[in-house]
């Protein structure tokens, strides 16, 4: 590739080398671009993102590399090019140290990925036409759906092939080899195809580093399907990433068994218990506010042509919109209820009383106003509204 020895490439454990600067560049945010002779710095490439470190002279002047990428030279060659925090002289030797605790993170998802790509594709016959690997997330996208047994089942199928500790095994094959070897790739190929095999569950086009045997990936944890593209995402966890993800939603666990005094495996009977018992106050509460509605509208002098009241913030919408219409059905003008204060804005329905106007004009007015946002039919309209107190919204809606 160009100028530069991928080191990666004869062993994906390397984390320290020397190595010369053929050239840097400066950049429009600051930063410094530096192509060396040699490197272990995988570029971002192939779904996942770069390595990072550091790299320093023999004088013990230290530069952080922010960031590692791949590029065409003018001549049509790759080229990878270091992102570095101060400029670095042309031919000077530097040792290079990677971020490994990130590097290996990389490693231990993409070879997780790929055992379960290579099961999904062996098993189902569904293509991976989608892989992003970043610092936070592992996503595959799938063309055909996977139900949430599939999903188990493909979970337990990669843990196996983990605890076998399969040896992972990456090389170049010549073109006349390729012909015989049956690989997954997203894309036609060209040029050196480099193919990671996994005796028994999967080989792949791939030029990213992994680890040497499935046992280093640890576990794997399906943190996540959805339905996407006619097809399903999925999203993954290894190693540690999957342990501190495990370890999160246990210390969630163990906070929801000793809110409940209850064990483990009881938890979500006691949740459901108590969505039941808040469905049922929920019920009793707006019960209870419809009788109080009732009284306050019996109060309004129905001569009035506008009527605009005022609520608190947990004012049910349901229970607005019934309002709204009650009123609408005995006043000629507009009618309408803002649930809030002023801290945290209002909520608002206006409908168009007996006299049929036209209920946009009111969120025109409070829009041009207030810049409020809403909007709806000529009988009724919604919407949210910040910045302005009780007193104002009563007074421009009370004059229309």
């Amino acid at each position: 590739m160009g100028k530069t020895v991928e080191l990666y490439y004869e062993s994906a454990y390397i984390t320290e080398f020397d190595a010369s600067v053929l050239y840097c560049s400066g950049r429009e945010d600051g930063k410094f671009e530096a192509v060396l002779d040699k490197t272990a710095f995988f570029p971002e490439q192939g779904g996942q993102t770069p390595d990072v470190g550091r790299l320093e002279t023999a004088d013990g002047v230290e530069f952080e590399v922010f960031y590692t990428g791949i590029r065409k030279t003018d001549s049509g060659e790759d080229e990878i090019y270091h992102v570095l925090d101060k400029s670095i002289e042309a031919g000077a030797s530097v040792h290079g140290r990677i971020d490994w605790e990130h590097r290996f993170s990389n490693m231990q998802q993409h070879t997780g990925e790929h055992i379960f790509s290579g099961i999904v594709n062996s098993k189902y016959g569904y293509d991976n036409v989608g892989f992003h690997l970043s610092d936070t997330e592992v996503t595959m996208d799938y063309n055909g759906v996977l139900s949430a047994e599939d999903i188990k089942e493909i979970e337990k199928c990669v843990n196996e092939a983990i605890w076998k500790n399969i040896s992972v095994v990456a090389s170049f094959p010549s073109e006349d080899e390729l012909k015989d070897i049956p690989y997954r790739s997203k894309k036609e190929l060209t040029g050196a195809i480099r193919i990671v095999n996994i005796e028994g569950y999967d080989s792949c086009a791939c030029c990213a580093p992994h680890v040497e045997r499935t046992g280093e990936i640890g576990l794997l944890k399906v943190v996540g399907v959805r339905n996407y593209k006619g097809g399903v995402r999925v999203n993954i966890l290894c190693g540690k990433r999957a342990l501190e993800f495990l370890s999160t939603e246990h210390d969630i666990l163990s906070d929801l068994a000793a809110d409940f005094t209850t064990s483990f495996d009881n938890v979500p009977s006691s949740v459901a218990r108590l969505k039941d018992e808040n469905a049922v106050l929920k019920a009793d509460l707006y019960a209870d506010r419809e009788k109080l509605l009732e009284y306050e509208l019996a109060e309004i002098d129905k001569g009035l042509k506008n009527v605009f009241l005022f609520k608190g913030t947990d004012t049910d919408t349901n229970l607005m919109r019934k309002t709204v219409n009650l009123l609408a059905a005995d006043h000629e003008g507009f009618c309408g209820v803002f649930a809030g204060n002023p801290e945290a804005g209002y909520r608002y329905i206006v409908a168009s009383g007996k006299a049929e106007g036209d209920a946009r004009a009111v969120s025109a007015l409070l829009r041009e106003k207030f810049g409020a946002k809403g909007g709806g039919s000529e009988k009724m309209v919604q919407g949210s509204i910040s910045g302005v107190n009780c007193e104002e919204l009563a007074d421009c809606c009370n004059n229309l």
